[in-house]
């Protein structure tokens, strides 16, 4: 009776239209459905985005370690056949492997960067597979994950230490209401906290949907927890909390989506390549990701980022980079998370975000794009790309795994 409860009340809070933009929920499921969940899919098995550099081992800036989680499921398993820093001939790796990563490194370090990649050139940096290291709930809780959360919307979401958030244990419990505050903020303001709250909340859902069921003979069984999904988004066991996050999490997709819809011509050019070393396969993953580019524009109800920094010009630029600035706070808070596992897929869901953001404020400089040579102004690097589409790949599948737990959730009367 309780979980059909949980799926009633659920249903009835997931429609209709999304604060602050004019798209409804509906819609967006089903573009996700038919339209984009099964390319982008397809597209993130392609050499190109399956590969992601990162830089596991960079300390924590805001606090002392308190050392990684020891669980087996936190642990990140480096492709031997294609880590250059783990890898040397004659140890499973092919010689010829490693000398197409290193020709990776040769064609991205002669193209023009928006910025100086000193991480991506760190001796700690290395190459991961991310389909054998999959996003999924491996046992990090406690103390040292609720400090990482509690530090990303305490101290960057523009929140005084007076509000309290919803759930918070430490909220007293008289106090401003937190969302009569943040319905008095300013719209770029509401908009950061819904892409936190948003990514929080597709995060959790990738968890829910991937959940270690049991473990026999050393052999795991992994899948979809509906009891720790309706722990995590009931809107009763929540007090209401579920349903906000879940829609903050269609409105995060909004935002991703009018980015890849945005950044569109600059792949269209014809010097643009996704650069394997292997030319059929570069064509095709160029060729698939310009079909889901063209499916993202004919969506008819985009986020409209011009209602942004929209005032005086001065305080416009002022509140952007602010805006900016606590962005690149939280990505550094991510180098503070325990699990290695946790830690790659904050790392990449977070830097997919940012470059989301840097494409949707960067509008008249890809509009400027030449044709035929390299860009001076606008760039992207193969980190960014390859983030840019794993962390929309990870919020439409998010969308995709909310629609299995509702009928999973009916399945249970």
């Amino acid at each position: 009776m309780w979980l059909l409860k949980a799926k009633q009340l659920c249903r009835l809070s997931l429609t209709g239209v999304l604060d602050d933009c004019l798209c409804d929920i509906e819609s967006i499921d089903d573009f996700n459905t038919f339209k984009i969940f099964p390319k982008i899919q397809k597209l993130q098995e392609r050499d190109y985005f399956r590969y992601y550099k990162v830089n596991l081992k960079r300390p924590c800036p805001f606090w002392a370690d308190d050392g990684h989680c020891s669980i087996k499921d936190c642990h990140v398993e480096p492709c031997p056949e294609v880590c250059i820093r783990y890898c040397t001939v004659g140890k499973g790796c092919l010689a010829e492997q490693l000398e197409a990563f290193i020709d990776w490194a040769r064609y991205d370090d002669s193209q023009d960067h928006f910025c100086e990649l000193d991480d991506e050139r760190s001796p700690d940096a290395q190459y991961v597979d991310l389909l054998l290291n999959p996003e999924r709930y491996t046992g990090y809780k406690g103390p040292s994950a609720w400090r990482v959360w509690n530090s990303i919307y305490e101290e960057n979401c523009f929140k005084p230490r007076s509000v309290y958030r919803p759930l918070n244990p430490l909220a007293p419990s008289r106090g401003e209401s937190f969302y009569t505050w943040l319905e008095g903020l300013c719209l770029e303001k509401r908009v950061f906290y819904k892409l936190i709250s948003g990514l929080h909340a597709s995060i959790n859902l990738h968890l829910c949907a991937n959940y270690l069921l049991e473990e026999t003979w050393g052999k795991p069984r992994w899948g979809p927890n509906v009891k720790e999904f309706t722990r995590r988004f009931d809107p009763i066991e929540t007090k209401g909390e579920g349903p906000r996050r879940l829609k903050n999490l269609y409105f995060l997709y909004l935002i991703e989506l009018r980015a890849l819809s945005k950044v569109a011509p600059y792949f269209e050019r014809s010097v643009v390549d996704l650069y394997t070393g292997n030319g059929h396969e570069d064509a095709e993953s160029k060729a698939l990701l310009l079909e889901i580019f063209r499916d993202t524009k004919s969506f008819h109800m985009h986020f409209d980022e011009k209602s942004m920094f929209a005032g005086d010009k001065k305080g416009a630029k002022s509140l952007k980079e602010e805006f900016r600035l606590h962005f690149k706070n939280i990505s550094r808070i991510m180098d503070c998370v325990g699990c290695d596992k946790c830690r790659l897929w904050g790392k990449l869901q977070t830097q997919g975000l940012g470059t989301a953001l840097k494409i949707l404020f960067s509008e008249k400089e890809i509009q400027n794009l030449p044709e035929n040579s390299p860009s001076k102004g606008f760039q992207l690097t193969r980190q960014e790309i390859v983030a840019l589409v794993n962390a929309f790949g990870r919020l439409s599948t998010s969308i995709k795994e909310l629609q299995n737990f509702k009928v999973l959730l009916q399945q249970t009367r």
